[in-house]
């Protein structure tokens, strides 16, 4: 590691018995430059690695996760105690709690990875041209992997397995919030692929909670291929802003379910429900529900029953207000607020025109939904759309990589370019034209 730590200490040494550095001055701008180093180093061997390998390294991985849970669940208690004394708010403390079933997923994660198909390598479209010779497509790992999130632990383990399995080395960026959690599975992640016979640089933590290592990230192109935000609303606006790296994104998820006059009202209702209630600190749960008004007064007032038993706040428009007892009126920004708490916006539209107007107005292209049983409706709903998932009779809350069949994800993309949607093995390559001959020359 950059000797400009010998004179404070680096993380992981006896000064620094947490492993992390804190307070004491070093330079930041050295450190990180060689991170991006190592990074660089540990994907070129990575990238040679074949597919029975990297799968040893999750599958091992995984069980030093299911055995080291008291290890990372004490780290985890260390944050949650740093965050509760930092008042910070029931969603984050939610995102950021650890348990035994989280962890359990997160090596089940972890095998599902093993189990999906190595993309690297994969050729496609090869095809015989005029001149004789053959023309395809390769897939090859983008690189090296930067990941600035917040709050989540559980982002360290699914972002190691996707850029280890498509052959990405990956640096870690998490909150300070997490730092314990991170630190803590990352040391099993690095234990598991030094077993496996892979290089552990593959999987870097950043070890400062200073917040100028995000900055200095950003500004290693030279060493990492691409940058991957998870978090809040400001930290992706500091990224998109600064980064001269290109980045994989997600700005707000303000979703939408619309509750079409052709719905089946139960369907409607539980789809509805599950929507905002599955979970309410993620990207895809439902901010604003949409209904029209033929159905109106007929799911209404039973989902308003259930919404309050389980606490939701709801806010609606005047129609909404006058069905619904107990409803707030909501105001403009209502209709634009990703809320990730128990709060609930409701409109009454005329029907799918005006649903899809007011998605078009105030969706964040995130994920939104349609229950209807007209076959036309649903597929105009899917075509014109423009959200990275569409849905029809499904909640919003399907919208992740593990219930994609994608093992667990990178992130989501609502930009076009060059990932959209969850972004799990497929999204973390990029594709090389490969050309085949025989002794061809161009004429």
């Amino acid at each position: 590691m950059y000797d400009a730590w010998t004179a404070r200490g680096r993380p992981g040494d006896s000064r620094f018995p947490n492993g992390l550095q804190m307070d004491a001055p070093f330079d930041i701008a050295a450190y990180m430059r060689d991170v991006g180093r190592q990074a660089r180093a540990a994907s070129e061997a990575l990238a040679r690695a074949g597919t029975g390998v990297k799968n040893e390294a999750l599958e091992i991985i995984a069980v030093r996760l299911l055995e080291g849970a008291g290890a990372i669940l004490s780290a985890n208690r260390t944050d949650l105690d740093g965050g509760r004394a930092r008042n910070l708010e029931a969603p984050l403390l939610d995102r950021l709690e650890l348990t035994p079933e989280r962890i359990a997923a997160m090596a089940e994660g972890l095998r599902q990875v093993a189990a999906l198909p190595d993309p690297v390598g994969e050729i496609t479209g090869l095809a015989a041209r005029p001149t004789g010779i053959e023309v395809g497509r390769m897939r090859v790992p983008l690189g090296v992997i930067g990941i600035i999130y917040e709050s989540r632990p559980n982002v360290t383990a699914d972002a190691a397995a996707l850029c280890l399995k498509s052959g990405n080395a990956t640096i870690l960026r998490g909150g300070s919030e997490a730092a314990h959690s991170n630190q803590a599975i990352v040391e099993f992640i690095r234990s598991g692929l030094a077993d496996a016979g892979l290089p552990p640089d593959a999987v870097q933590v950043v070890e400062t909670t200073d917040r100028a290592a995000v900055g200095e990230l950003l500004k290693l192109h030279e060493f990492i291929d691409v940058i991957v935000p998870r978090g809040g609303k400001g930290l992706i606006e500091r990224v998109s802003e600064e980064s001269r790296i290109p980045i994989i994104k997600h700005l707000d998820g303000i979703c939408h379910v619309y509750i079409d006059d052709k719905a089946d009202p139960g369907k409607a209702i539980a789809v509805a429900y599950n929507a905002k209630t599955n979970r309410y600190g993620t990207c895809c749960t439902m901010e604003t529900l949409l209904v029209a008004r033929d159905i109106a007064s007929i799911v209404l007032p039973e989902l308003a029953r259930q919404y309050r038993e389980a606490g939701v706040e709801l806010r609606g428009c005047k129609e909404t207000c006058r069905l619904v007892e107990g409803c707030s009126r909501a105001l403009p920004e209502d209709w634009d607020t990703e809320y990730l708490a128990p709060i609930l916006a409701i409109r009454v539209v005329s029907g799918l025109e005006e649903a899809m107007d007011h998605i078009r107005n105030h969706g964040s292209q995130h994920t939104d939904a349609i229950v209807t049983e007209d076959f036309t409706r649903a597929r105009r709903f899917l075509r014109e759309v423009d959200s990275s998932s569409v849905m029809v009779n499904a909640s919003t809350r399907f919208a992740d990589g593990f219930e994609y069949g994608l093992g667990a994800e990178i992130g989501i993309s609502t930009d076009k370019l060059h990932a959209r949607g969850p972004v799990g093995l497929e999204g973390l390559t990029s594709q090389k034209f490969i050309v085949l001959g025989d002794g061809h020359v161009r004429a």
